[in-house]
């Protein structure tokens, strides 16, 4: 079964895809859970904060409009003051005290004596009568004012008009001349009287106004809205519900405020609730959870959308470095697939100088090599090639060579004797001269492929190359001149000597000077012989003609016995294959550098004779 490959990139891309998806949750699930904690705490001191200042600044109300219903009251019980003084009094304090719609005084069992604002109510279309009904129908408290308290209640009962009714004990002397309005004649006597001030929800409705994201209310003692952020509530005069003992706020008298988590027609409330000192007010600051945590759902929605806008990011940065990163990669695995099919030219770009890069460089240097080694490898085996081919030519030509000899030899002596007893005008005499021609150019076959294939081996000593060169050059001046060829030598002072046989290193010479002369085919030409060191265990000799020079299928073949440029009959095509084996005997090589129209260029290596080679080390190497 094939195994799935899955690319480095891939990998990459979601190694850090799972990093980032993991830090980005930890760090959302932490943000939201210390933001929802802090919110908690948050909201809950602030609606305890909002109730207690609201319940303080209805405190404040109260106590204002308790001591101006005190200055009512004076006014009212005050016996020194006479009729129209009081009535007055009484219109200076209404439009001072522009909350009071009406005063009264309640006798217990006793009909009511009211002063009111007329103006106010003729505004909202209101009679004095109506209020004496609705007071008749809400009687005070009695029984809770006994020690000193103040009720306060809504006694809303026209929309036009929402107010509420204060009341407050007042123990005093009845005379008969209190007030003209009282109608009693009766003589001092204590009874409980109740002092009812009806004032405007003005005030306490833009309290409970001021936020628009909490529902802020005030309660009267009988637990009826005398104040709402829903005026409706107000008007209706619904009196708040009931959310447990402890939203009641009974068992927290002595405390300054509370906080609860309570439920309502099935939403979750937070509130924070307060008592006022005065009339028995409650005060309460309420927000649904739903939207209490409306900014951490929405502070969770931005943090989602910076999760998918960072995962979009990370995405493509992974992307681009995983690309990046393996995409030299990508190129060493072509590059070596290039290589493993032999094309050794392949280069690899080194732009960064990290690991990547380095091993752009080792690459680059391997494949180099490589080239070089690949070759040394077919130059050494075309060279090992040569020298098997050769061998096996030379052993095949020395048994051709021994058999066809001798019978040549006979052909050659018996036309030789034919020629002489036949006259000079025998038409026989040209057969016989052609026969002879022949036969010895076929002598000269054999004793080349002799010379080539020869098994024994010259004697050799310490010879100087300079002058093996000079001889050489002797012998061939004079045939190279006539035909218009210049010769030049340019041999190394001191030059090392080596072990060699002078003779045959002569023949190599001389064949490498006739061949370039024969090349130049007449035309003028020059052929330059130069000597050098290449190294201390080597020397050089450069045979370079001005001739047309050789295409490189040619160059290749030059050496191989019995190949030849020259028209049939003018050449046999072992010279250069007889050379190449004498400098083979000697240890050394030889190679052939040509193109065509720039001349043609023999370069003979041969090693340098040591003090320290013995002669057995010496024959050993002209074996090998």
């Amino acid at each position: 079964m094939k195994r799935l490959a899955i690319p480095i990139r891939v990998k990459l891309l979601l190694a850090v895809l799972s990093l980032v998806m993991l830090v980005v949750t930890l760090i959302t699930v932490s943000m939201a859970n210390l933001f929802h904690e802090d919110k908690t705490t948050y909201i809950r001191d602030l609606t305890s904060i909002m109730a207690v200042q609201m319940s303080r600044e209805a405190n404040v109300m109260v106590q204002g409009y308790t001591e101006n219903l005190s200055i009512f009251a004076n006014t009212l019980f005050d016996t020194e003051l006479g009729a129209s003084q009081k009535q007055n009094l009484i219109q200076n304090l209404f439009s001072s005290f522009g909350e009071f719609v009406a005063v009264s005084v309640v006798r217990e069992g006793a009909e009511p004596v009211m002063v009111y604002d007329a103006a106010t109510l003729q505004q909202a279309t209101l009679t004095a009568q109506d209020l004496l009904t609705q007071q008749a129908d809400y009687p005070p408290p009695f029984e809770r004012l006994a020690n000193g308290d103040v009720h306060v209640s809504n006694a809303t009962f026209n929309s036009a008009l929402p107010i509420m009714s204060i009341t407050m004990a007042r123990q005093a002397s009845v005379v008969h001349d209190m007030n003209e309005r009282a109608g009693s004649d009766a003589g001092e006597t204590n009874e409980r009287v109740a002092l009812v001030g009806f004032v405007k929800l003005e005030r306490l409705m833009e309290l409970a106004s001021r936020s628009a994201s909490f529902e802020a209310w005030l309660t009267d003692s009988d637990g009826r809205f005398v104040a709402h952020s829903d005026a409706s509530k107000v008007l209706a005069r619904v009196e708040r519900e009931e959310f447990g003992d402890a939203a009641t706020l009974g068992t927290y008298e002595h405390a300054l405020s509370t906080t609860l988590d309570f439920q309502r027609d099935g939403e979750q409330y937070i509130g924070g609730f307060a008592r006022t000192h005065v009339g028995g007010m409650n005060a309460g600051i309420e927000i649904p959870r739903s939207a209490a945590y409306l900014t951490a759902r929405k502070l969770l929605a931005n943090l989602v959308v910076i999760a998918l806008i960072l995962f979009s990011g990370a995405t493509l940065l992974s992307l681009l470095m995983a690309a990046g990163l393996t995409r030299p990669l990508d190129r060493l695995t072509q590059a070596a697939r290039e290589i493993g099919k032999g094309d050794f030219d392949v280069k690899l770009k080194t732009g960064s100088g990290d690991e990547l890069g380095i091993l752009a460089d080792s690459f680059n240097q391997m494949t180099h090599e490589l080239k070089d080694r690949d070759k040394d490898l077919e130059r050494v085996n075309l060279a090992l090639v040569q020298s098997e081919k050769m061998a096996a030519f030379g052993q095949l030509g020395a048994g051709i060579a021994h058999e066809v000899k001798n019978p040549l030899a006979g052909i050659l002596g018996y036309s030789q004797l034919a020629l002489r007893k036949l006259a000079d005008d025998s038409p026989l005499r040209k057969h016989l001269e052609i026969i002879e021609k022949e036969t010895r150019r076929c002598t000269e076959i054999i004793t080349n492929l002799l010379k080539f294939a020869r098994q024994e081996k010259a004697e050799q000593k310490k010879i100087n190359i300079n002058d093996v060169v000079k001889d050489a050059l002797n012998i061939v001046d004079h045939q190279l001149s006539i035909n218009q060829v210049a010769i030049e030598k340019l041999l190394a002072a001191e030059l090392p000597l080596v072990y060699a046989n002078a003779n045959q290193l002569q023949q190599v010479l001389m064949n490498f000077a006739v061949n370039a002369q024969q090349a130049m085919d007449g035309e003028p030409g020059s052929l330059t012989v130069s000597t050098s060191v290449i190294d201390r265990e080597h020397i050089e000799i450069r045979v370079s003609d001005t001739g047309p020079g050789m295409p490189a299928d040619v160059c290749d073949k030059i050496f191989e016995p019995f190949f030849t440029t020259k028209p049939a009959g003018e050449g046999t095509g072992l010279g250069l294959s007889v050379s190449y084996g004498i400098i083979r005997d000697h240890g050394g090589e030889v190679v052939v550098e040509s193109e065509v129209g720039q001349g043609t260029s023999f370069i003979v290596t041969l090693p340098v004779a040591l003090d320290t080679t013995t002669e057995s080390e010496r024959e050993t190497a002209a074996i090998v």
